[in-house]
């Protein structure tokens, strides 16, 4: 158990996943390109998910134009320019977050 204050580890095994090498009906090149995506869709899942919880926990502040591709947990951040409901927000998420083991 983390204390309250920290954020969750993410699990980079989650993410980094090279199981298509193994696929017989694949040749070397298809191997190869297959690596390429799970490295570079991997990678960029994993630190998407250590931004989205970083900002979850510390500043959980909605953008004040539309963000596209945002992560899962934009949702349920307090809306731009709303600086009591921030404060409330960020006292409650640091008592309670989801991510904690």
């Amino acid at each position: 158990m983390q204390p309250t204050d920290s954020i969750a580890e993410v699990r980079r095994s989650g993410y980094l996943v090279f199981d298509r090498g193994h696929l017989a009906y694949l040749n070397a090149i298809e191997k190869i390109d297959c690596a390429y995506c799970s490295c570079a869709n991997g990678l960029i899942a994993y630190v998407r998910e250590i931004a989205g919880r970083t900002e979850h926990h510390r500043y959980p502040i909605k953008h004040g134009r539309r963000v596209i591709g945002a992560h899962p947990r934009y949702a349920t951040l307090e809306d731009y320019g709303d600086a009591d409901g921030f404060r409330n927000l960020i006292a409650r998420s640091r008592r309670a977050d989801p991510d904690q083991d």
